[in-house]
């Protein structure tokens, strides 16, 4: 709790997974991946439930053995590839019980967040009073360097200005990274999305930002994990 406010984080784990099966489950640095959201959400000062929410038997074992609640099993109909992020969040706040004044996601394939960049976004969120706060980060590729082609492969700008050549003229821009959503739940029920209108942006740093998707993703995250337990060391 924050301010009054109470805080329901939702750790979302479908058993499929066409680009890296099983990556859920799979042990990064000795531990499932998602374990590793799991014990940064138990660190928060301010969640005051932490629960799972997966259609697939074996991940749910693994999240009880290391400390999560599950409190319902989530239908197989969301859990395909095609379905919407809302659609599990809608069934986890109706099947539960409490009520709470925020949700925060966490997804288990950004295990680099780490707890502080948890708590930060959800002080900003509720210190700036604003419906919805998500965690982004600076692209490296600015959108006015970018193109698409047309049916000859001819280049055409994304952007409709003139290319700016020098980076430092560019303005910042920035991207989701996956890591945090945090949304007021009676916003979350009206407007039907995780991100509502008038949200604002929390920067993380790149190497807390790793969204693993696949293989190489695994890789990276990995290796960063491993030097970061390391240097704590």
């Amino acid at each position: 709790m924050i301010k009054d406010k109470t805080i329901l984080a939702i750790i979302p784990a479908r058993g499929g997974s066409k680009e890296l099966p099983g990556k859920n489950i799979k042990e990064i640095a000795g531990k499932p991946l998602i374990a590793w959201t799991i014990e940064d959400a138990k660190r928060s000062k301010y969640l005051d439930r932490i629960i799972l929410s997966s259609d697939n038997d074996e991940i749910i074992n693994i999240a009880k053995e290391w400390g999560c609640d599950v409190p319902f099993k989530r239908p197989a109909n969301l859990g395909q590839d095609n379905s919407l992020s809302i659609d599990y969040i809608l069934h986890a706040i109706e099947s539960l019980n409490e009520k709470y004044d925020y949700i925060c996601l966490l997804q288990p394939t950004s295990p680099l967040r780490g707890v502080k960049n948890i708590d930060a976004c959800i002080e900003k969120c509720i210190s700036n009073n604003v419906d919805s706060c998500v965690s982004i980060i600076e692209v490296d590729k600015h959108p006015n360097w970018m193109y698409r082609i047309d049916k000859d492969s001819t280049l055409i700008l994304y952007e409709t200005n003139d290319i700016i050549a020098r980076r430092q003229d560019l303005s910042k821009v920035y991207s989701l990274n996956g890591a945090i959503y945090i949304t007021k739940v009676d916003t979350l029920l009206d407007q039907k999305k995780i991100i509502s209108t008038g949200a604002i942006g929390y920067i993380m740093h790149k190497r807390n930002s790793v969204d693993i998707d696949n293989e190489m993703d695994f890789k990276i995250a990995e290796l960063l994990i491993e030097r970061k337990i390391k240097n704590e060391s």
